[in-house]
């Protein structure tokens, strides 16, 4: 059993927030463009976020598919290739190894190229042997696989080695700096936040002027004046949280079918993914407190104000 005093206490606060839902609740159209701004405002940074987030799942994932091809020299028997990879196997930083024979080169040239008739005629076969290397997971970061790929190139045996990573440092440098302005936005965008609900709530403490000014007549408190305006506010960030939570939701799910369709095109099954539990409670979270803070900080103006006028 609760004491009384804290029932009493979770009770009164219970009916303060209740009366504060039903004020908001009988003005809907004003508390809808205000939710509706703080829902914007909260689902613009959240969504770019979510959006560099999988771009770095998909980044990491086409990292980890990464394949290193070492083109041998023309002169480089069978049985020196095999015994090539056998080496290769050995190594700590390479995870796989495959061995394509130039007949098997020439045969998948043919099928793909369309030019089977044009090399009937060559005498002899032109392409090499080729080792696929794919790196070992712990070594498949950029750095890694770049000392990884001298290490092969600098091999006799090896005429060419072949890897693009240009494009995964470059896009890695690009999510960072994407990372960065996230973070520079969603604070803008959170001080924004905070100055919707401090000018909502302070047309509302105008509009209820002449009540604040009799509650404090027949002695209330400021944390009795300063209660309902409070619960006010972080109705109005909850709110907007949700509706954010519920803009992002619709953004995917009208993105999730171009990306299917384009990481099809590239033998993909990268799929988008939303918010976690936890992030989803993070911007629930968050949207409250900015909410609970601009009706803070508008109430505190007030009373302070008041206060001055009032000295005595």
């Amino acid at each position: 059993m609760l004491p009384d005093s804290l029932h009493v206490w979770l009770l009164r606060h219970a009916q303060v927030a209740l009366n504060s839902l039903g004020r908001l609740a009988r003005e809907p159209l004003a508390s809808l463009m205000t939710v509706a701004v703080i829902a914007i405002a909260l689902a613009l940074p959240a969504t770019l976020y979510l959006l560099t987030s999988n771009m770095q799942k998909l980044s990491t994932h086409w990292d980890g598919d990464t394949t290193i091809s070492l083109f041998l020299k023309l002169q480089t028997s069978s049985r020196q290739t095999r015994q090539l990879a056998d080496q290769f196997i050995q190594w700590n930083e390479i995870d796989a190894v495959e061995v394509i024979t130039p007949e098997q080169a020439l045969e998948e040239f043919r099928t793909r190229s369309g030019f089977g008739d044009a090399l009937d005629i060559l005498d002899e076969n032109p392409l090499p042997a080729v080792i696929a290397v794919k790196p070992a997971q712990q070594f498949s970061d950029p750095d890694n696989i770049g000392q990884l790929l001298e290490k092969l190139r600098a091999l006799p045996d090896v005429d060419i080695a072949q890897l693009d990573l240009q494009w995964v440092k470059r896009l890695n440098a690009i999510l960072l700096l994407v990372k960065q302005a996230i973070w520079l936005i969603a604070g803008l965008l959170g001080l924004a936040v905070l100055l919707i609900v401090g000018n909502t709530i302070r047309l509302e403490i105008q509009h209820r002027k002449e009540e604040i000014q009799i509650t404090q007549l027949i002695g209330a408190t400021a944390a009795f004046i300063r209660r309902p305006f409070l619960y006010s506010g972080a109705w109005y960030g909850l709110a907007g949280a949700v509706l954010a939570w519920l803009l992002i939701q619709f953004a995917l799910l009208v993105l999730s079918g171009p990306v299917k369709h384009l990481s099809s095109l590239y033998g993909s099954d990268f799929r988008l993914t939303t918010l976690s539990w936890l992030e989803s409670m993070v911007l629930i979270l968050t949207g409250s407190l900015l909410g609970l803070l601009g009706a803070w900080l508008a109430v505190g103006r007030h009373l302070a104000g008041a206060d001055s006028a009032n000295p005595g």
